[in-house]
């Protein structure tokens, strides 16, 4: 599915690009969508840019400034980012509570630059100032003539850097700089740019489930990462995260269990909230999805017969072995952002000879009913034809539970929204 992302320029006082504010988008039109609650907004854009493509990819290695609410803040949401890639904007309708400053404390020493978003000046709001790094001033709203004494005695605390935003006029700015303005944005400069990208998408009902496994007090680590094996979309997110920058480096990942032993239930819990804050359904049919779903649990049978050492690895290959036709780029590309063993990548990206590759081999060459190279790869595996017809007819019983689980699914959707 395509997903959408509204990214403006924030510039210095040399007018160079220093960050982006990052906003959410459902669809091409420049504008935020009504209806929609920010919390929902937000985690959907952490979602479908940090666990997709990266913000990175989106921010051209600067800064992005992301919204959050006040709920998304005490949820945890910002701890799934990592602290050198982002600034979080406190919305100017949370509340200043013993709790918001407590959240503020905490992010403020793991390490993450916070910022205040529209404020107006509250003396509630003081004691935060240890904790923050930029205050932004909507000088539509609160036009600079009228901001008193405050602008400067915060100026003069050294730590907080002042934005103007919303400067719409050359005027706007020349009196923004005059009056010790740090940073600007603004139509004056640009408007919002719409960056479009494609994101697989997850099945609600097994989102559903997997958030009541992870919000039970003893987490059944094999159940819940039975539930990532059978979603794509959720494994492909849950490996990104694990290399997303907000974790400490890790050695290879060759299996799911292994990523979801890694990342711990306190990660886990977070990852698996903003998933369900994430969920929708998408028109775009599944039929890959499932296919890659089929293959995955085609090659774990082949492994489990003759290669018991690499079951977890020929898992994760079927499973991504359609990743870059579900999300329209290389797959190369999409492995490099993976914490893959390197034996998985070679399989999936090369032509040589190996247990693994001879499995997704054979596997292609049945799809495509072409009975001679079908027996030919299984010779490779030491398997009779019939034993290879054996193993997809488990396998596609195996992958139809997976589409009635999306059926399931969707329907719940439909008859929630009529």
């Amino acid at each position: 599915m395509k997903v959408y992302t509204a990214r403006q320029a924030v510039f210095n006082r040399k007018q160079s690009v220093v960050a982006y504010e990052l906003l959410f988008r459902n669809g091409p039109e420049n504008v935020f969508p009504k209806g929609v609650d920010p919390h929902h907004a937000t985690s959907r854009m952490v979602l479908q840019t940090q666990l997709n493509e990266g913000i990175n990819a989106v921010t051209q290695g600067k800064r992005a400034l992301i919204n959050f609410t006040e709920k998304s803040l005490l949820s945890g949401l910002p701890q799934l980012l990592p602290p050198d890639q982002v600034v979080i904007e406190i919305l100017e309708d949370t509340q200043p509570t013993d709790e918001v400053y407590e959240t503020c404390q905490s992010l403020f020493h793991r390490g993450y630059k916070l910022a205040l978003d529209d404020f107006s000046f509250a003396p509630e709001w003081q004691r935060f100032f240890k904790f923050i790094s930029l205050i932004k001033v909507d000088i539509q709203k609160t036009p600079m003539d009228q901001m008193g004494s405050w602008f400067d005695k915060v100026k003069a605390r050294g730590n907080i850097k002042m934005l103007a935003e919303r400067v719409e006029t050359r005027e706007q700015l020349e009196q923004a700089m005059a009056m010790g303005f740090d940073f600007f944005q603004g139509y004056f400069f640009c408007k919002p740019e719409i960056h479009s990208d494609r994101d697989v998408e997850v099945i609600d009902v097994v989102v559903s489930n997997l958030l009541v496994e992870a919000t039970k007090e003893d987490i059944n680590i094999n159940r819940i990462v039975s539930y990532f094996e059978r979603d794509t979309g959720m494994a492909f997110k849950l490996l990104r995260f694990v290399n997303s920058g907000s974790l400490p480096a890790t050695n290879e990942i060759r299996s799911i269990k292994q990523a979801v032993v890694y990342i711990g239930n306190a990660k886990l819990r977070k990852l698996v909230y903003l998933l369900a804050s994430a969920m929708t359904v998408s028109t775009k049919p599944m039929e890959l999805v499932r296919l890659s779903v089929h293959r995955a649990r085609f090659c774990e049978l082949v492994a489990e017969k003759q290669f018991p050492a690499l079951k977890e690895q020929a898992f994760i290959c079927g499973l991504f072995s359609l990743l870059d036709a579900i999300l329209d780029k290389p797959l190369e590309h999409l492995l490099s952002s993976l914490p893959l063993d390197q034996e998985i990548c070679d399989a999936l990206l090369k032509d040589e000879a190996s247990p693994l590759r001879n499995m997704l081999e054979t596997i292609r060459r049945y799809e495509e009913g072409q009975w001679y190279l079908t027996e030919r790869a299984s010779r490779q595996l030491m398997l009779s034809y019939e034993q290879v017809e054996e193993f997809n007819r488990q396998a596609l019983i195996w992958s139809e539970e997976y589409q009635a689980l999306f059926q399931q699914g969707k329907m719940k959707n439909i008859r929630a929204r009529s």
